[in-house]
Parts: structure tokens; sequence; C-alpha cells
């Protein structure tokens, strides 16, 4: 009798062990993210620059449209725009516009896809350019992303993302020379 306790309770503390090492990670990060097919939301930005006393703080909105259109529009401290169309990216400041290819500027591209890639849950576009991590559970979840390529990661030291369900509501990034930025995203309309 005491052998057939003994099994059992090793049983359970087996499965109980089993049942803890099925962590939240990037399939089931990715997996959620896929079920979003656009978005839009609110964002406050601010930047730590070296050298700068205090931050430099933005505002304005973002937009996104799976697999690959994305939008970002600066309201204050000054209008101006990025909008992404497939490998198209047309930037917008005052009555001045230039556009470009992202492929012609492969460290954008990388800073690029890793919002689109995330924002998609396209696992294959995100880990081309970075090595990532992810922490947390369902109800509350980072994605940390360390590049890849030598030409990024010459710009940019790393990238997380947090989120909570299939929502991204923070984006802070470290650039080499010790600036970050840090943003904080507040949706205000998704579409499955």
């Amino acid at each position: 009798m005491t052998w057939r306790r003994a099994c059992r309770g090793l049983l359970l503390a087996v499965a109980f062990d089993a049942s803890s090492a099925w962590a939240f990670d990037l399939p089931d990060l990715m997996g959620l993210l896929a079920k979003q097919k656009s978005g839009e939301a609110r964002f406050t930005e601010q930047r730590f620059v070296r050298g700068l006393e205090g931050p430099l703080n933005a505002s304005g909105t973002l937009s996104f449209t799976a697999p690959d259109k994305l939008s970002r529009r600066t309201l204050t401290p000054r209008p101006e725009s990025m909008v992404v169309d497939g490998n198209n990216m047309v930037l917008s400041r005052g009555e001045r516009t230039r556009t470009m290819t992202l492929d012609s500027v492969p460290e954008l591209q990388g800073l690029v896809e890793a919002m689109r890639g995330t924002l998609s849950g396209d696992t294959a576009a995100l880990t081309r350019y970075f090595k990532s991590a992810v922490g947390g559970s369902v109800d509350g979840w980072t994605l940390d992303l360390q590049p890849l390529d030598n030409r990024l990661a010459a710009q940019v030291r790393s990238v997380r993302m947090s989120g909570r369900g299939s929502e991204v509501l923070g984006l802070e990034m470290e650039f080499v020379g010790g600036d970050r930025s840090v943003m904080t995203i507040v949706p205000t309309r998704s579409a499955q």
C-alpha cells in the first residue's frame, strides 16, 4: 500500500512539473498576433538622447493592416508621417516628402520588419532579422529582440515589445551610443 501511494505521489509531481514546463513561447505569441488582421492605436513616445537633459516627447497615431501596411503619424511636437506599404516607404514632414524602398536601407528594413513581423505574427520575417526571447504569459508578455544583421546591430542594441493577448502595448528600443526610445501604445480599434 505504501508503495502505491509513493508511485501516485511521484506521478502527480511529474504531471505538475510537466504542465508548468509548457510555457508561453514565440509560436504561442505569433499565433495570437496573427489573428489580428488590422488595428489602430494612439501612441506617446519619449526619446532619451545622450547629451540632452530630459526626454523628447512625441504623440500620434499608428495603424496596421496585415500583412505589410504600417503607418505612423506623429501629431506633436510637429506633424510628420511614415507610411510603409510592402517594400515602399513614404516619409513626410511639412511640405517635404521622400519616397524610398526598404531594401535600399537594410537597417530601416530590419526595424520595420520587427514591427510588421510582430503585428502580423510572421515568425519567419521576425527571425530573419532578430534573435528573439519571449517572457510572461498571454495576460502580460514581452518579446525581446536582438539584431542579427551587422548593419542593424551597429545602430540598434535591442528592441522590446510588450503586450497583452493579441495587442502590442509597448515598444522600447535601445540604440548603440546610449539613446533610447520608450513608446506606450493604446489601441483604439482592431478588426479580426
